[in-house]
């Protein structure tokens, strides 16, 4: 049985007050389904938003869809419809039915409901707030978003219906693990791949297998796929326990059309746009929330305190910021702001609250899925910007493989795709991707980007991942990529575990492990935000070679730094050489032949000794041999 809460779940005029002005940021405790206690009975008390709406009702499951519950107005707000019924409670099925405006009868189901059927049903489940009990005190102890920019963050992103299936018994067509079976397998791998945060996609719940999740109708409900709320509690929790964070993926941009879900919901434009040039994206054939209205701002922004206090997410990814900023953005006819612009100022308004009261009133932040070109998108509010913690990097992606589907013979005319990102690498707080959306529709896998027999790639490969995990930025890599999947992500199955298998496959995972061991080893490689003097191009000038080399330092001396090298040629170089701006002994910490037999540099390699000699603006200088697709890391002498 599900425990009743301190609080009563009725709708107060406070509550209406708050909710009214899109300021109320627990409203979910409030507006939904309830279990809660009337005149010593126990039951459920439902608190509906539908202010044009004709008459409402709910039905359950419980008295087979038939009997229908008459709510009415409530007394402290004519635009939240209320009932309470007895005997109702956890698990318990419903739906509103709504005459709307236009009086037309429609069967819906609840905005903020905790759960839902799962797909192709979608009637609401009645779920209580407060029956788990957290195990994650030191982790949330621990949370500091204020800190985040200063430590390391290497994010897995993760589908957890297609990571791995767990077919048993008869054919499933789905094969989905549950929560707590996933949470297991899943903490093990990534602590023993080293990983900070796991990013899920596809969470809030959706009936479209094939929109991955970013087309929600349950934005309030974990996904029935793979369990219950309280099992999705337990996940996080187990994923907390084990030191790794949890980033949710959250759509405030738009939602899908079906009847059933928010789509006119009580006869009019109640949560997308009224506006017929501003309603819809034709590219997802969706409609867009209404930003500028208070009420879709608390349920919006309440969603977001919903999932970082209710279920300890440390962060949600915002998906489509640029579909947010324009309003031109994929419309062929569009209608231009108050001054005349293309900007949205209405979603910018919303996007800078966003922002300021989750950063400012809890423990967690916001990262910006942004494709646009706007300045201060990680701008502080009270400076200007939007004020999300960190934006993805679209530009170092797109450049990156860019020049890596190059044969190199012809990279070296391309050499600046590589170089000029570091123009810009601190202009935001980045997190570098290298996401799903890279390996689907076509555009291949991370190791079918590159040209060449598939030792080559695999070499290739594991270059791109040092340059990643070593140019300033956060890091992020999408599932199976760690050990060069070959074949595109589907949804539908398992990634080929079966790869890690293979030598030359599991090179590259055990490369991608050792990376992510530096990483977190080295302050230099994560303590970069908006500070370029943490980057310092040694050459950035090597094209006829395919060769990029870079200190990563700290912002006032070479203490603590290393030397980057990467080669991005099937060349071997014997007497490379490159500038070091003092004498010493320098030693070789990683290399992406590491894992290889007899190939690697073990721990008792000698180091490499600066010799006094000018060298790309340098007075010292070292020599070595780089190998084809080598990258390595050296790291600078310590100073006792």
């Amino acid at each position: 049985m599900a425990e009743i809460t301190e609080r009563s779940a009725v709708f107060t005029d406070y509550d209406s007050f708050l909710f009214h002005q899109g300021t109320n940021y627990e409203v979910y405790r409030k507006l939904g389904a309830h279990v809660d206690i009337e005149n010593g009975v126990l039951g459920t008390r439902f608190n509906l938003w539908a202010p044009n709406a004709q008459y409402v009702s709910v039905i359950t499951a419980r008295t087979g869809w038939e009997d229908e519950k008459w709510m009415h107005r409530s007394q402290w707000d004519g635009g939240v419809w209320e009932c309470f019924l007895p005997d109702v409670g956890p698990g318990d099925a419903y739906r509103y039915v709504i005459t709307g405006a236009d009086g037309v009868k429609r069967y819906k189901s609840d905005p903020y409901g905790f759960w839902t059927e799962k797909r192709p049903n979608s009637a609401s489940i009645v779920w209580g707030l407060d029956n788990y009990q957290w195990g994650d005190d030191i982790h949330q102890a621990q949370r500091d978003n204020t800190k985040v920019l200063e430590r390391p963050m290497s994010i897995y992103e993760v589908h957890l219906g297609s990571w791995k299936k767990g077919y048993q018994g008869d054919w499933d067509e789905d094969g989905f693990l549950n929560y707590t079976q996933l949470a297991d397998d899943l903490v093990n791998y990534m602590t023993y791949m080293g990983y900070t945060h796991v990013e899920l996609m596809g969470i809030c719940e959706y009936p479209f297998d094939l929109s991955w999740g970013y087309q929600v109708t349950g934005y309030y409900a974990p996904t029935s796929r793979y369990g219950t709320p309280d099992d999705f509690r337990r996940f996080v929790d187990r994923m907390h326990q084990a030191g790794i964070g949890v980033i949710l993926d959250w759509v405030p941009a738009h939602f899908p059309k079906d009847d059933f879900a928010m789509g006119w919901f009580d006869g009019t434009p109640l949560y997308e746009n009224s506006d017929p040039l501003r309603r819809e994206f034709p590219v997802w054939g969706t409609l867009a929330f209404d930003h500028a209205k208070p009420e879709v701002r608390s349920f919006l922004i309440a969603n977001a305190f919903y999932w970082i206090r209710e279920f300890h997410i440390d962060a949600l990814r915002v998906d489509a910021v640029a579909s947010m900023l324009y309003n031109d953005y994929d419309r062929s006819e569009w209608r231009p702001n108050m001054f005349g612009g293309r900007m949205n100022l209405e979603s910018m308004d919303f996007l800078r609250q966003l922002n300021f009261e989750v950063c400012g009133k809890t423990t967690g932040f916001l990262i910006a899925e942004d494709s646009s070109a706007e300045w201060g998108i990680t701008e502080p509010v009270d400076h200007g910007g939007l004020g999300f913690t960190f934006k993805w990097n679209m530009g170092w992606m797109n450049d990156t493989i860019r020049y890596m589907n190059l044969d190199p013979v012809y990279r070296k005319w391309h050499h600046g795709n590589l170089t000029h990102i570091a123009d810009y690498a601190f202009s935001e707080n980045y997190v570098l991707v290298l996401s799903h959306d890279e390996v689907v529709y076509g555009k291949g896998t991370m190791v079918n980007k590159a040209p060449g027999a598939i030792m080559d790639k695999l070499g290739e490969l594991k270059t791109l991942y040092t340059w990643q995990f070593t140019f300033p930025g956060k890091k992020l890599l999408f599932m199976g990529q760690e050990f060069a999947q070959e074949r595109e992500w589907n949804v539908k199955e398992s990634i080929d575990w079966h790869l890690a298998d293979d030598f030359g496959h599991r090179d590259v995972m055990q490369c991608v492990k050792n990376l992510l061991e530096v990483y977190k080893r080295y302050p230099v490689l994560y303590m970069d935000s908006k500070n370029p003097t943490t980057f310092e191009w040694v050459n950035r000038g090597d094209a006829d070679r395919n060769i990029v080399a870079y200190y990563r330092r700290n912002p006032w001396n070479y203490e603590g730094a290393v030397l980057v090298v990467c080669n991005f040629s099937p060349m071997e170089y014997h007497d490379y050489t490159v500038g070091v701006p003092m004498e010493g002994f320098y030693k070789r910490v990683f290399s992406t032949y590491d894992s290889l037999p007899d190939q690697g540099y073990s721990g008792d390699t000698p180091p490499l000794t600066a010799q006094w000699y000018d060298c790309d603006g340098y007075t010292h200088m070292l020599t070595y041999s780089l190998r084809p697709f080598e990258a390595i890391i050296v790291e600078f002498p310590r100073h006792e």
